[in-house]
């Protein structure tokens, strides 16, 4: 296991201000990510944008784990997180073109970021923790990234190939490694995403005003804007109503290390894929429609605006099935009436946007306020 003194100690422990300002440097990938998709919203540029946002995702959330067992207490480590923020900066700076000629670019950054995490792992992580890097974990990482950096450089359909083929790796990774050698600490592992899925949120109302550049300020384009604000809202409410702290119970009684560190993978790992991309989708769709919210809507900006909502409540059921915190009746519900919004994007975005608070309200008034749910419900073990 990992070393007591450096593993968070549980509730007591909570996320550091450098883990905070590295969380920034991470969420500017889905700044990029949400331009990318914005520009081509079409199912060439929602598989590249997946694609990267997994691989990405997979490197946050291993230096999440990294924090959570090792704090970044020493200048040494303090200063081996600045390099994995500079890694995170420059797959940052390619996304724009990582299918293009900065593809090389986003590889090395993605090196840099590997070899740091597994770095500083291997130095301060405790015996457990080098006993699974030994095992096959650093192995696992290193061909992921190696992946990732040779399809950087080249070029063509092979660039896409080899990073489907990291992530693949990725998918496996824990099934064949010892994850349950790593410290969890709930109370900062739950505060360390949750802070992650707010800034990304906060960045869906930076897309309100990046949409109203060179738009005149009139009385429709300030309904919209609210309109897409009370959107962001709910998604907010749905999440941190009371199932981050239901969560966080949830990881704290289940005491075999290894269950602990699965439903932890699944949780805050593979689950918070979709919930990223569905803010991503949503942002994009918010930014094309908002400054013209009052004239017809292209196909692809509804189905981006409705279905990435949908897909954030529907990864957001994932996330409450994996841990045990109670019904899903509310996120299914109101994915169903989200994505039956998308006809009324094709009237006008604002009636579409108008269309997304009503479901959340229908699915909220039908089965229930799902904040006051979660604080009611036991979490199970």
């Amino acid at each position: 296991m990992s070393n007591p003194a450096d593993a968070p100690a549980d509730a007591t422990v909570r996320v550091s201000t450098l883990e905070l300002f590295f969380d920034l440097v991470f969420v500017f990938t889905i700044t990029q990510l949400t331009q990318l998709f914005a520009d081509r919203l079409d199912r060439v540029g929602s598989v590249r944008g997946m694609v990267m946002l997994i691989v990405i995702w997979w490197m946050y959330g291993a230096y999440a784990w990294l924090t959570n067992a090792v704090a970044p207490n020493s200048r040494m480590r303090r200063g081996l997180l600045l390099v994995g923020m500079g890694g995170f900066l420059a797959i940052a700076l390619a996304i724009p073109d990582a299918f293009g000629p900065a593809g090389w670019v986003f590889g090395v950054g993605y090196m840099v970021v590997n070899a740091v995490h597994t770095g500083v792992f291997a130095m301060a992580g405790g015996e457990g923790v080098v006993r699974a890097l030994r095992g096959g974990l650093a192995a696992m990482n290193l061909a992921s990234a190696s992946l990732v950096l040779i399809g950087g450089i080249l070029t063509g359909p092979w660039r896409l190939g080899l990073w489907t083929a990291a992530l693949l790796v990725q998918a496996v990774t824990p099934f064949v490694t010892r994850i349950g050698s790593f410290t969890i600490g709930p109370a900062h592992f739950v505060e360390r995403h949750g802070l992650v899925v707010i800034i990304a949120l906060g960045e869906s109302i930076i897309a309100i005003g990046v949409g109203l550049t060179g738009v005149g300020i009139r009385a429709g384009v300030i309904a919209a804007a609210v309109l897409a604000l009370t959107v962001i809202y709910f998604m907010y409410w749905i999440y941190f109503g009371g199932d981050d702290e239901l969560a966080e119970r949830a990881l704290h009684e289940t005491a075999d290390p290894r269950r602990r560190a699965r439903r932890a993978l699944i949780a805050f790992g593979w689950a918070h894929i979709p919930l990223l991309f569905g803010i991503i989708a949503f942002a994009a769709g918010v930014k094309k429609i908002i400054g013209h919210s009052l004239e017809h809507t292209k196909p692809s900006y509804a189905v981006a605006l409705g279905g990435g909502v949908a897909l954030y409540v529907l990864a957001h059921a994932w996330f409450r099935r994996s841990l045990g915190l109670g019904s899903i009746r509310h996120p299914l519900l109101c994915a169903g009436l989200t994505l039956a919004t998308v006809p009324l994007g094709l009237v006008s975005g604002m009636a579409q946007l108008a269309g997304v608070i009503a479901a959340f309200l229908i699915a909220w008034y039908t089965v229930g306020d799902p904040g006051v749910a979660a604080r009611a419900t036991p979490a199970q073990t």
